[in-house]
């Protein structure tokens, strides 16, 4: 295989997938143009928004700024697979209730940020969950409702 091209073999979803990318295509590409994954977006492409966020190795990450083939034998995660598992069920009800999506387009990185903060467990104050968000920006929101929601999921879960 050349420099420019090269094998990598992931498990995104639960699912093996084996392609041969281009060595500099970044994940969030790979994701979208080659998986048709496209709940995580390409914003800024520099990782500030955090639109194109994703977990690896269940850590979550920018997927611009992660190339696909660093990816060879990694466990991918997209907004799409941890939905379908109903991982993040009440997380999206309380975005959905509480008004906290609009345009939806920050949403899947919101979501993906705030149930890597909640998987910890116990009930972050408003001041944690805004520095934990810090990194996704949302354009329609103004915040206040994406804080109302991760907090409300926090205090439930708690009680569970």
């Amino acid at each position: 295989m050349s420099a420019e091209r090269c094998n990598v073999t992931l498990t995104v979803n639960g699912e093996t997938v084996v392609e041969t990318v281009d060595a500099r295509t970044n994940l969030v590409d790979f994701l979208r143009e080659t998986l048709s994954l496209t709940g995580s977006h390409v914003g800024c492409e520099h990782g500030v928004c955090g639109a194109c966020t994703v977990r690896v190795d269940g850590v979550v990450v920018r997927g611009c700024l992660m190339l696909a083939a660093q990816c060879d034998g990694a466990k991918v995660e997209t907004i799409e697979g941890v939905s379908d598992l109903g991982e993040i069920a009440d997380l999206q009800a309380a975005f959905e209730q509480r008004n906290a999506l609009q345009c939806g387009f920050c949403t899947p990185g919101m979501l993906l940020t705030a149930q890597e903060l909640l998987a910890q467990g116990g009930v972050p104050s408003r001041d944690k969950i805004r520095e934990q968000i810090s990194g996704n920006y949302c354009r329609c929101t103004g915040y206040q409702a994406i804080i109302d929601a991760i907090e409300a999921v926090a205090e439930a879960r708690g009680k569970k």
